[in-house]
């Protein structure tokens, strides 16, 4: 069985893998983990060799190979998954009644993001939100938004999911975030940038990926977690 931090870091390396075609560096891994060193991210990876999931191939940067997956993730997939919290009611993850408040943190809920046609710009704070306090990291201010659109099916963001945002003005290539365009479209995409250009690429191949000058994109947040309802 792995552990929570091997388990995020095999799903991280996968995803990476399958949309860019080579793993992430250890700077990548160790932010995805909100990780103080790369000697932790380090132990990880021996750790997930020693179980068998991953091989290191010699006198390559950046190179390694995944050899399994754990069951629920055998699966093929593309892009970043989220870790999702499944619920029976918004504002009530499954579990949260078990939980004490230590484990519990309240979050703002700051409107609709558009994952699919850009909409108007975030709305204004509706209401708080309970999601388990590991979901957020300690450094950073963080809030909610419900997706609206099917733009990110591919990466398992669904119409009518709240994604969990961590804030941040800047983003790598490959990071799920939240992107103001213009000043006043507000999109959910992935983001990847050439030179002075940001592409803004969607989960779905409904929809085509949108090009920008660097100076018309603003990263308002990056996705660091999913919380979905039925």
């Amino acid at each position: 069985m792995l552990t929570k931090k091997q388990l995020q870091l095999l799903e991280f390396i996968h995803a990476r893998t399958q949309v860019d075609g080579v793993s992430p560096s250890f700077d990548e891994m160790k932010e995805a983990l909100d990780l103080r060193s790369k000697s932790g991210i380090h132990r990880l990876i021996t750790a997930l060799e020693e179980r068998g999931f991953i091989r290191r191939l010699a006198h390559r940067a950046r190179a390694i190979e995944i050899i399994r997956m754990p069951e629920p993730m055998s699966s093929p997939a593309r892009g970043f998954k989220p870790r999702v919290i499944k619920g029976s009611r918004p504002g009530r993850p499954q579990g949260a009644i078990d939980l004490d408040e230590s484990e519990i943190r309240s979050l703002p809920m700051m409107g609709r993001i558009a994952a699919g046609v850009p909409i108007s710009a975030i709305e204004d704070y509706s209401r708080n939100i309970a999601v388990p306090r590991e979901m957020v990291s300690n450094s950073g201010e963080h809030y909610a938004l419900e997706v609206k659109g099917d733009s990110m099916i591919e990466a398992g963001i669904n119409d009518g999911d709240v994604v969990v945002i961590r804030e941040t003005t800047t983003a790598q290539t490959g990071d799920i975030v939240v992107a103001l365009v213009d000043d006043h479209e507000a999109t959910l995409k992935r983001f990847r940038r050439n030179g002075s250009a940001i592409a803004l690429e969607a989960a779905n191949p409904a929809y085509e990926t949108r090009v920008f000058r660097d100076d018309q994109v603003k990263v308002q947040g990056k996705l660091v977690g999913l919380i979905r309802t039925y």
